[in-house]
């Protein structure tokens, strides 16, 4: 069964995923391909026509176009919830239930005539929505590997209502025990603060994460921001989560805070600098997200975790890897399992995967994210031989033994190499590399490449067969969504991919799903004595990550990188 999966029901983040008998042939985001971050209002069209492409069908081959996003009965409490909760906006409550599936109308005809461009056959293909939280349950449950009965937890902005998830996953099916409901949403919550911290909400919040290390979190109590209630929680929508009429303008902005949070914390931050109080508003943040994630957790997930051990989790919260580092530790918890695309574009792979799994296809471990397109070393050499650039380039002898020379030397590099990664992560095909053990390496991509805030983090590639001994644990961690106590030992080792906490959001790299990276840091080893590398996206500051040869070179002549490797092919600019 041929099923395309394609996300954007909310307007950020579209993308597509195909599956052809259970099995991922392709997936990528929209804004890879269109050159614009999140692709707001987006639908995937460019995204799918590369799955298509790669496997070689059309679009009237397509069995089932899956899209995660649903109608939602009255009937349900869902719609109910929204309205009671939205009072104060009396528009918004009655829209909710007398005309509460007008979102899902209106993607569904979206979907349509994306799908009429790219030749769906809607007279043979059926249409199949699934619920938003469903589908990230999907994507990180069916995708997990995990045999026994498995706990799932979703935690993201919103969906059709829905905020957040807890259930379980046994025998192929996933089971709800419970959902929370707009505006009660933990990342709703987590982005209205990153809005107030002065950063783009759906964008930033890892901003937010990676300014709390510098901060208190005791200095400042935001607990009012959640209220519990019975075994779970209510935000205070007088603060955050608002709409209407108590949102705060700013030049004609609304924004998902309120004035009354204004003048109780202060004015919204502006600039790049991490600064006080805001640190610490950040730190009590990140502190009072990952408990009551935690506290909820343990109350509808506690008894399965007892038995198993074993817990799948997605949505954008799933993400915080500061959260994660947390849920790892429990003893309870033996393995953890983050969607790799855990926010909203990982969705479109979680409706494939869910009605494949609803049809009893069989549905393997994701092993890997390498599932973008890739480009001939001959279409690279074409690039750079017809850029408008004055550039250099010359063929390589052994691209791993002279790149892991340039690194050695204290050279950052531009590495494009094989399918490009789907998700946010840059895991070794479209990434920029340092050597960790160069003092001021971090410093100088943040500064003078990414051109992003100095105080932002970076993250360390390393070999598994010396991973465990940095991060005390032989726990799986194949795509950075974790982070981990660094070894004291190897912090004066590597110190340019450990955080201001000692933590660091590891890859482990193994040589059966990127054999070529591999071989990189196996050289670097043999020349600085670490198997490890720091690695950051291949993109400048609100740009998405490169995608084509092309993109590469814009990106690498806009920024003061020397050294970039397309393939086997080393570019430099004529005057270095």
């Amino acid at each position: 069964m041929i099923i395309l999966g394609l996300s954007g029901a909310l307007g950020h983040d579209p993308s597509a995923a195909l599956l052809i008998d259970g099995e991922i042939v392709a997936a990528a985001e929209e804004e890879r391909f269109i050159r614009d971050k999140h692709a707001h209002g987006h639908m995937p069209v460019e995204a799918a026509r590369y799955c298509l492409g790669h496997a070689g069908i059309t679009g009237a081959q397509v069995d089932v176009v899956a899209f995660p996003y649903a109608p939602i009965s009255l009937l349900r409490p869902d719609r109910w919830h929204y309205a009671r909760r939205y009072w104060y906006a009396p528009d918004r409550s009655l829209d909710a239930l007398l005309n509460g599936n007008r979102r899902f109308r209106r993607n569904r005809g979206r979907v349509m005539k994306a799908g009429d461009e790219l030749g769906i056959d809607w007279e043979r293909t059926q249409f199949v929505p699934v619920e938003h939280h469903l589908s990230h349950a999907s994507s990180a449950y069916h995708l997990s590997g995990f045999q026994e009965k498995t706990a799932i937890m979703g935690v993201d902005g919103k969906g059709e209502y829905a905020t957040t998830f807890f259930g379980y996953g046994e025998n192929g099916r996933i089971h709800r025990i419970k959902e929370f409901y707009d505006p009660d949403s933990l990342s709703g919550a987590y982005g209205a603060m990153t809005q107030y911290l002065g950063f783009e909400m759906l964008d930033g919040e890892y901003k937010v994460m990676g300014m709390a290390p510098y901060g208190d979190p005791q200095r400042y109590d935001l607990s009012r921001i959640f209220q519990p209630k019975g075994k779970g929680f209510e935000v205070d929508a007088r603060y955050v989560n608002t709409v209407g009429l108590r949102r705060h303008k700013d030049e004609g902005v609304g924004f998902y805070f309120s004035d009354a949070l204004i003048e109780w914390l202060g004015p919204r931050r502006k600039g790049d600098v991490a600064d006080e109080p805001y640190i610490h508003y950040a730190a009590s943040m990140q502190k009072l997200f990952e408990d009551w994630c935690l506290k909820l957790m343990e109350t509808y997930l506690g008894d399965i975790l007892a038995q198993t051990g074993r817990l799948a989790f997605a949505g954008g919260g799933a993400l915080n890897v500061k959260l994660n580092q947390r849920i790892v530790a429990r003893d309870d918890v033996s393995e953890l399992f983050v969607q790799p695309a855990g926010g909203d574009s990982g969705t479109s792979l979680g409706a494939a995967t869910y009605v494949a799994a609803q049809r009893g296809e069989t549905l393997s471990r994701m092993n890997h994210v390498y599932l973008g397109p890739s480009y001939s070393n001959a279409q690279c050499v074409e690039a750079v031989t017809s850029s408008r650039y004055a550039l250099e380039h010359k063929q390589l002898e052994d691209p791993v033994l002279q790149t892991a020379a340039l690194l050695a030397d204290g050279h950052p590099v531009a590495w494009f190499q094989g399918r490009m990664e789907f998700g946010p992560r840059a895991l070794g095909a479209r990434s920029i590399l340092g050597c960790p053990s160069v003092p001021g390496i971090a410093d100088r991509i943040n500064e003078q490449i990414k051109y992003r805030e100095r105080w932002r983090p970076f993250c360390p590639s390393a070999l598994d067969r010396v991973a465990a001994e940095i991060i005390q644990t032989d726990h799986p961690a194949p795509f950075m969504t974790i982070t981990f106590e660094v070894a004291e030992q190897w912090r004066d080792r590597i110190p340019e991919v450990v955080h201001a906490d000692g933590t660091a959001r590891v890859q482990i790299a193994t040589r059966d799903t990127n054999p070529r990276y591999y071989a990189l840091l196996e050289q670097l080893e043999k020349l600085t004595g670490n198997g490890v590398v720091l690695n950051t996206s291949l993109n400048r500051r609100g740009e998405p990550m490169v995608c084509s040869p092309r993109d590469a070179i814009e990106m690498f002549m806009g920024s003061d990188l020397e050294y970039l490797v397309l393939e086997d092919t080393l570019v430099t600019k004529r005057d270095v």
